[in-house]
């Protein structure tokens, strides 16, 4: 079978070969953006070096001789604004600084703004508790317009994020969503701000084409791959998914990935997103390629969250990854193997055709006594196959036995288990007449007939202790087995003393073939009521179909025909 899938896929590399231009041909957009993307992931380190020397020519404006409070603020909101979505904790330690700055200036404006700003990157970093503390001590009163937006903004990130993986999530998306009004009601109509946000609500909603709609008219108006068309195209992929149109999906994935490269974007979510859709269609080394680079990014950001967002998908690509790898080291070891042996066959073809006539009249000679052989053989085989027909047959004819022997016992055991409940009853009438003598005040007789029913009690454990052994001894893994038809949970245990309790003794009877409950109820002096019920609620606990349990009972200790 090895050898034929090797030959299989040997020929779908050649086909795949000669057909290679008609691919090229049907080259897709979804093919060029991805393209695209991988070429741009190599060079992901350039875009980085960019990076980095804005934020040095920033550093150096630090180090200019008696710089003023006011001064050194406004440079540390560029370094924030340069590492918010880079490194997190180099902008939360600017955001800190400009706290303190904001408190020797004496600026309750810059004081919210930088508040704000931290918060920003505590909810990024996925310390909720320190974001929800900055948020309450900020009076809302106070903030200007730009501030509040800012503000209603960092409450609805906060609690969307936070109902992330929360049992009570749908608490804290509605109160997301509250606050997503509120922003909307401060936000200038005509904004882009405004209309991405609307989007997001209108997604929430279900209305997939209205929130489409607006995501693809902003599309169309940004000619810059920057962060907002990153987050634009992240969100439009976001509703094809929704949609299921899976080409379109991973398109709009790859453009918001190839923006957040541009702009050394490392707090992002497009990139994973893209490689859990790969991961999805089948296309194992791109998806791992992605979620690699993702974790890496994440890691460098050093993104609490993104992080463990990502490394609980990591391990599922990963595996993956390592099997496809694992079978293309196979395939070509089993390619390496194929060649080799098709090398030795030619070999051995040449060297046979050349010596073949010479060989012509030995390989007949040997044919004629490897036939003669065989049909010995043939013969041996078949003088086997009859002994074991034999053997089958005498196995038939002991089950049919040893079956027969078994409905004897049952219809022995079933007899018996009648005479003796007969004998009880009798018992039972001569204790009632020994009740009627007592009313008649004869004591002599009521003290016989006391000692009548405890008699009869005793005689009724004695019969069900016999019972029990007697049942026992023909089925002895009867509780056994009945303990496998239950849930682990509701099995008997039984006590020291005990053989079978009343619900095994019940079954006991119902594998005898004795399943009317009032004959049951007769034999073991209960109502057929309770019988019912306790036949009831064993069946309740059932780890087989319960409709099905009395029937897998009957099987119990039945020698199977072979």
């Amino acid at each position: 079978m090895n050898i034929r899938k090797a030959i299989s896929s040997l020929f779908l590399i050649v086909v795949s070969v000669v057909y290679s231009g008609n691919i090229l041909d049907t080259d897709t957009q979804q093919d060029q953006v991805l393209r695209r993307l991988y070429g741009m992931m190599e060079s992901k380190e350039t875009f980085m070096s960019e990076k980095e020397g804005r934020i040095s020519a920033i550093k150096m404006m630090l180090a200019t001789p008696n710089i003023s409070n006011l001064q050194q603020y406004e440079i540390n909101l560029q370094l924030y604004n340069e590492y918010k979505t880079y490194i997190s904790d180099s902008a939360i330690h600017y955001a800190k600084q400009n706290v303190e700055l904001a408190g020797r200036l004496g600026d309750r404006y810059r004081m919210n703004e930088s508040k704000l700003s931290l918060t920003s990157l505590y909810i990024i970093s996925g310390l909720y508790v320190e974001s929800l503390d900055i948020l309450n001590q900020i009076d809302r009163s106070e903030l200007t317009d730009n501030l509040l937006i800012y503000y209603y903004d960092s409450y609805k990130q906060l609690y969307r994020n936070y109902s992330f993986n929360n049992p009570n999530a749908s608490v804290y998306i509605a109160k997301s969503s509250l606050y997503r009004d509120s922003l909307l009601n401060v936000l200038n109509k005509e904004s882009n701000h405004y209309r991405i946000v609307l989007a997001e609500k209108l997604f929430d909603e279900n209305r997939l084409t209205e929130s489409k709609q607006i995501l693809e008219d902003l599309i169309n108006q940004s000619e810059e791959e920057n962060h907002e068309k990153a987050v634009l195209t992240y969100a439009l992929a976001t509703i094809y998914r929704e949609e299921g149109i899976v080409d379109k999906q991973i398109t709009y994935f790859a453009i918001s990935a190839i923006c957040d490269i541009r702009n050394a974007i490392m707090e992002n979510a497009s990139m994973q997103a893209l490689a859990v859709t790969l991961f999805e269609i089948g296309n194992i080394e791109k998806a791992y390629d992605c979620i690699k680079s993702s974790m890496e990014d994440a890691m460098f950001c050093n993104a609490r969250l993104r992080t463990y967002e990502i490394s609980q998908i990591l391990p599922i690509i990963d595996s993956a990854y390592q099997e496809r790898v694992r079978n293309q080291k196979s395939e070509l070891q089993l390619f390496l193997y194929l060649v080799s042996l098709l090398s030795l066959f030619l070999i051995i073809a040449v060297i046979y055709v050349y010596r073949q006539m010479k060989k012509i009249t030995r390989i007949r000679k040997e044919l004629y006594h490897t036939n003669l052989r065989l049909n010995e053989l043939n013969e041996d085989l078949q003088r086997t196959v009859d002994q074991l027909n034999d053997t089958n047959k005498k196995m038939s004819d002991i089950n049919d036995e040893l079956s027969e022997s078994n409905e004897i016992k049952e219809t022995y055991i079933g007899h018996f288990l009648d005479l003796c409940s007969t004998y009880i009853d009798k018992l039972e009438k001569y204790r009632s007449t020994l009740n009627k003598k007592a009313v008649e005040r004869k004591l002599e007789e009521l003290f016989r007939m006391l000692k009548s029913h405890e008699m009869i009690d005793q005689e009724l454990k004695e019969l069900y202790s016999l019972f029990d052994n007697i049942f026992l001894h023909l089925y002895p893994n009867f509780v056994e087995e009945f303990n496998s038809l239950l849930v682990e949970e509701e099995r008997f245990n039984l006590k020291p003393d005990e053989l079978l309790n009343t619900e095994l003794r019940i079954f006991a009877l119902i594998r005898l073939g004795i399943t009317d409950s009032s004959r049951i109820a007769n034999f073991l002096r209960y109502s057929a009521n309770t019988i019912y019920n306790y036949r009831t609620r064993v069946r309740n606990k059932a780890a087989v179909p319960r409709d099905k349990f009395e029937s897998f009972v009957m099987k119990i200790g039945v020698i199977q025909k072979i």
